[in-house]
């Protein structure tokens, strides 16, 4: 394999090369721990042990071309057993933990491993899954003994000391693939997004121009490791620039993982951030008025200053020193117990952002920056800079992606990132991209003058309605959501019909709590949906969000749907999005009725 001259990790050609690189520079540095420290492994000893577990996987018959399932939480032996795979230039890949059995089995079928490694947890599911068919051959189990004709993990790490990775890793090319990253599947079946090891390199290498990580940087893994997400942020990027990662096994717990790991570097969806705003906006107003309203004239001052620089006005000098002494005696103690005190870089991405939640943050000193990315561009696509942010919009390009707008508006890009094509399937990937290089994305953006992206929707997702108007159902959910903390999902109806509706899901998380403030009896999802309370509270809310929305966007009338929608679930993908017409086929009930003459609310 021909050298790139440099010895830095970033600029290996390869993801194995690159571990071992990082491993040579920081052997001491914690690579991979828990919480509690139970689990502490440095680079030298996670080289260490990918090495040992790489062996006993390449006797099983792993090598280049195979791929090996990977169905886990986020827990350590996910970086070493991923990591172990690619060092054989195998290709591995995860399973949503969400994903119901029938799913599993298609992929299961479609990626056809050698190879299953999961959890005791989630074993009768993957044996379920693969009942009569041919693979996988061998399954490892990483926290229980071998039962049953599967393989311990402990066991398969001292199985083969004798194999020759070094063979393995030297057949091992930048355009191997290295990992499978499932699609979610809103309209049709999971398609399997090859990345190469040429992706994954070209990735990371964006993130030195972009954000900036010095070795030991710290962040924590709660996503799912089958979202591309996950395994940029948290897994190769941690990989190439020396980083700690923390591994939280529940990712409803992350906010109390904050204060505890102080990451340097976080990234979470949406909900994650409005669910902090709305947490610090009802600590304060439980204080006395004497301490509450001189941190909200605090936070208005600093909101203020935030808007006049995103206009490029100039900040009055008065405005500057109220914010600043606001910061020093207010805002570092709010961003010291949210944990984020030390974070130099905070992103929020896979879903639209409101504008109020990311200007509440800078307004504390969190410079939340926006961006968008696709599996298929290996997470890379735009991202709003530190100090160069754009509110509203999802930046400028990544460093060498190149981008243009179709005369539809739909995004089209090519560089080094983009994917080498989707598994077995020529057809589609013939489909989405051209045989000039260029990756049809199916998302619909506008540039500005400054290069700087907003993206519209999903080209198959726009609306329009009876009167011709095209809408955006999207902006219009991220609207709805942004209004109350009880509206966990919103789904926006309105193709072909005089007027838009919604279906409505209870938070279900912050709805009990809400309820049970209020005395009110029985705080299940299910009961909750029919409280007069609630839905009054709601139907503020939706009037609130239409004043925030054009007349022909607005929602004339609303269902609460009782219940929770879970990921993998019949309304929502694994990595949470709007299997809409799932949605409109479960609800037709509900939808015809919002339509019907006479219908209220």
């Amino acid at each position: 394999m021909a050298s790139t001259g440099s010895t830095r990790a970033v600029d290996a050609l390869t993801l194995d090369e690159a571990l071992r690189r990082t491993a040579r520079d920081y052997p001491d540095f914690v690579a991979v721990r828990t919480l509690d420290d139970s689990v502490s492994l440095t680079w030298a000893t996670l080289l260490r042990r990918v090495e040992a577990v790489a062996r006993g996987l390449g006797a099983l018959g792993v090598g280049r071309g195979g791929t090996v399932a990977i169905m886990m939480g986020n827990r350590p032996e996910f970086h070493i057993v991923d990591l172990a795979a690619v060092t054989l230039g195998a290709t591995p890949f995860s399973i949503y933990l969400t994903a119901p059995v029938e799913q599993i089995r298609y992929l299961l079928t479609d990626a056809a491993p050698d190879v299953a490694i999961v959890e005791a947890a989630l074993l009768p599911m993957l044996m379920e899954a693969s009942k009569d068919l041919p693979g996988p051959k061998h399954v490892v189990v990483v926290d229980a003994p071998a039962s049953g004709g599967t393989i311990a993990l402990a066991d398969l790490e001292q199985s083969a000391p004798d194999f020759d990775l070094a063979a393995a890793a030297a057949d091992i090319s930048p355009d191997v693939p290295a990992t499978l990253i499932y699609t979610s599947g809103t309209t049709g079946s999971p398609k399997g997004v090859q990345l190469s090891h040429r992706n994954i390199m070209a990735a990371t290498r964006a993130v030195e121009e972009v954000v900036g990580l010095a070795s030991g940087f710290r962040v924590i893994s709660w996503l799912p490791a089958a979202h591309i997400a996950e395994r940029i942020a948290h897994h190769y990027i941690p990989v190439v620039y020396a980083g700690s990662v923390t591994c939280c096994p529940n990712p409803r717990e992350i906010l109390s993982y904050l204060p505890q790991v102080r990451p340097t570097w976080f990234l979470a969806v949406p909900r994650v951030w409005e669910k902090l705003k709305a947490g610090l906006e009802a600590k304060l107003a439980a204080q006395p008025e004497a301490q509450r309203l001189p941190m909200q004239q605090a936070i208005q001052a600093a909101i203020e200053r935030v808007r006049l620089r995103q206009r490029g006005e100039p900040v009055p000098a008065e405005l500057e020193a109220t914010v600043a002494e606001a910061d020093r005696e207010l805002f570092s103690g709010l961003r010291k117990m949210l944990g984020l005190d030390q974070a130099s870089a905070v992103h929020v991405g896979a879903a639209p952002t409101p504008v109020a939640v990311i200007e509440y943050f800078h307004a504390l000193g969190l410079e939340l920056t926006e961006g968008w990315s696709l599996s298929e561009t290996c997470a890379a696509g735009t991202c709003n800079r530190p100090g160069k942010v754009r509110i509203g919009t999802v930046g400028t390009p990544s460093p060498g992606l190149e981008l243009k707008l179709e005369p539809d508006g739909e995004i089209l890009v090519r560089g080094e990132y983009v994917m080498l094509g989707y598994r077995n399937a020529p057809d589609k990937t013939a489909e989405a991209i051209d045989a000039d290089g260029w990756f049809h994305t199916g998302d619909i953006g506008t540039l500005d003058e400054d290069g700087y992206l907003r993206i519209v929707d999903r080209k198959k997702e726009l609306i329009i309605n009876a009167m011709g108007k095209n809408m955006s159902p999207a902006h219009i959910e991220a609207t709805l959501k942004s209004t109350s903390l009880l509206i966990g999902q919103a789904v926006c109806i309105g193709e072909g019909r005089p007027y838009n509706t919604a279906l409505i899901v209870l938070d279900p998380d912050y709805a009990p709590q809400w309820a049970a403030q209020r005395g009110i009896e029985g705080t299940a999802l299910n009961e909750l949906a029919h409280v007069d309370q609630v839905r009054r509270a709601v139907e503020a809310a939706v009037q609130e969000a239409n004043g925030r929305l054009a007349r022909v966007e607005q929602i004339k009338r609303f269902t609460i749907v009782p219940g929770d929608w879970l990921p993998g679930g019949d309304e929502l993908t694994p990595t949470m999005k709007l299997k809409r017409k799932a949605i409109a086929d479960k609800y037709e009930n509900e939808i015809e009725a919002m339509y019907s003459e006479g219908a209220g609310g």
